[in-house]
């Protein structure tokens, strides 16, 4: 299939973002995204007083563009722009821009962000935990399992589900990236690299160290029994199999290696879940304190209580940061993803489809019909499912659209620029403006030693991930926060995407694994090859060819 025209597919400037979806998005992905990600950020953007409209993603023959949509005339392509005493004046007439200054002022005095968190961990967290649960109890096969009817209408409650908590998690990331984004536009401020300051961000995020942490109880239950399969770990004592199925009722059903519908969900892995339990060790975080010393003497000494504040806020944020990800969008689709593999057996085994996952094909309106007669027919699906991964290996654009001058922060009032400027470090170091270091494997190193072990690469980690050999070096495109739960496997981890607070990173830092994140050529190692990942110069190394 010929590779075909990219266009813009809106007014402004897009950008490429594969990190999240390297190509060939489902549609449902292209629908779920392209709702929730506009109208979460819109919101949060309006209450803490952002002076833009909202972040919104959409398509383009299945790559994911996003734009940052100006709060006036975001809906036309931009022209040149206006002289500063002009921008200087409508930011302080323009009723909006006062609406926008005033919440400013009350959110960054206020810091709702912390209220946000604490409602997080006291309500939102738990009531999400009981919604997914409760549609995961939902019997897709074997004996008990729901009919047809039944089914259908399960898939379409977890499509407005996932629908509901994938708007919450955009919502949720400005808050759980607005504390920690002061932070580090504060540091710069004073003139230190905001890189600096992110390892004293370790330690803060239980979640992303709980699976971990399970698993090293598990292990210690096993001890050096061989286990080749879930029903030997439940045989070794009543404990070892109350803590598996605990371990899978909390992230079986979890998209584990990425954010489609296409990805596995660890109940599909469980040779990666015995290796993981087998690797598993408890991790090293590091003293975070030392850096936070570090980066403090450095600071004015007028000014370190304000550094003591924002540090802690930060930190009290970067838990639902890390957890925020698994419980409103990883589990949802996981659980989207098994309903509609087993309406996808179902008809197969009828011969209506020719593979069971072409009901990953299926638009959301379509799904929610998936037993009724007027879906599209198996053939049909099938000419989807090869289109969409052929045109998963075209090579789109970087960005799309003509260039969308920013108006500089001198002339907005103060609270605007601190707030476009905390947007812009967050952008830059989250790593969505995807830069390009000169060297093709340097990137932003993870870590205080040097590893040495063998490449595992793909272009997905769906690819990689059941061939990953304990002590192998993980290098994909970008990683999801699910992968926590099986990277105890990895001595290393590369990725081509993200920046010091991309998920790879964090993931990396708070487990203790070296990485260098954003090195754009790390695709291009040779599978099976050796490498040095040294996460001090941030920089991968070839130690010796494959054999």
């Amino acid at each position: 299939m010929q590779q075909p025209t990219f266009t813009p597919p809106g007014p402004g400037r897009w950008r490429l973002d594969r990190s999240h979806y390297p190509g060939g998005a489902t549609p449902i992905s292209q629908w779920l995204i392209g709702e929730s990600m506009a109208a979460g950020m819109e919101q949060v953007f309006a209450e803490s007083g952002v002076p833009a409209r909202r972040i919104e993603a959409r398509f383009v023959h299945g790559f994911m563009y996003t734009r940052l949509v100006p709060l006036v005339g975001g809906d036309r392509d931009p022209g040149r722009m206006p002289p500063d005493w002009v921008l200087w004046t409508a930011t302080r007439l323009h009723p909006e821009f006062r609406r926008r200054t005033a919440r400013a002022k009350a959110a960054l005095r206020d810091r709702p962000s912390l209220e946000v968190a604490a409602r997080w961990e006291a309500e939102i967290r738990p009531r999400l935990a009981s919604s997914n649960r409760q549609l995961q109890a939902v019997e897709l096969d074997g004996p008990d399992a729901v009919d047809d009817r039944t089914l259908q209408v399960h898939i379409a409650d977890l499509l407005d589900h996932v629908r509901e908590t994938c708007e919450l998690h955009f919502w949720l990331h400005g808050h759980d990236l607005g504390p920690i984004a002061r932070l580090l536009h504060a540091v710069r401020g004073w003139g230190i690299d905001p890189r600096e300051i992110v390892p004293a961000l370790s330690g803060a995020s239980p979640a992303t160290v709980a699976p971990l942490t399970a698993l090293c109880a598990l292990r210690d239950e096993i001890g050096e029994r061989d286990v080749a399969s879930f029903d030997d770990v439940r045989a070794v004592s009543p404990t070892a199999a109350k803590l598996l199925d605990e371990y899978l009722d909390e992230r079986g059903s979890v998209l584990a290696t990425g954010y489609d519908v296409t990805s596995f969900t660890l109940r599909e892995l469980p040779g990666v879940v015995l290796a993981s339990i087998r690797e598993a060790k408890p991790p090293d975080t590091g003293a975070w304190e030392q850096t936070a010393a570090a980066v403090r003497a450095r600071i004015p000494e007028q000014r370190r209580d304000e550094f003591d504040d924002l540090l802690g806020d930060a930190r009290a944020v970067t838990d639902m940061r890390d957890d925020n990800g698994p419980l409103t969008a990883e589990w949802p689709l996981g659980l989207l993803r098994l309903a509609l593999l087993a309406a996808g057996r179902r008809l197969a085994a009828r011969g209506e489809l020719v593979d069971a996952e072409h009901t990953l094909e299926l638009i959301p309106e379509e799904a929610r019909r998936v037993f009724e007669s007027d879906r599209p027919t198996g053939e049909e699906l099938a000419a989807r499912a090869a289109a969409r991964l052929a045109a998963a290996a075209w090579q789109p654009p970087d960005v799309l659209g003509p260039e969308e001058p920013e108006p500089p922060l001198s002339v907005m009032p103060r609270p605007l620029a601190d707030l476009v400027a905390m947007v812009q470090v967050a952008i830059e170091q989250v790593g969505l403006d995807d830069v390009r270091h000169q060297d093709p494997l340097t990137g932003v190193g993870v870590g205080t030693e040097p590893y040495v072990g063998r490449v595992r690469v793909a272009a997905s980690a769906d690819d990689a991930i059941e061939l990953l050999e304990p002590g192998d070096i993980l290098v994909v495109r970008a990683t999801s926060p699910a992968f926590n739960a099986v990277l105890a496997v990895a001595g290393a981890i590369v990725t081509a995407h993200g920046g010091a607070l991309s998920h790879a990173a964090v993931l990396a830092r708070e487990l203790g694994i070296p990485a260098v994140v954003g090195a754009h050529g790390a695709l291009d190692l040779v599978d099976g090859s050796t490498v040095e990942v040294d996460p001090i110069a941030g920089r991968v190394r070839a130690v010796q060819p494959v054999a």
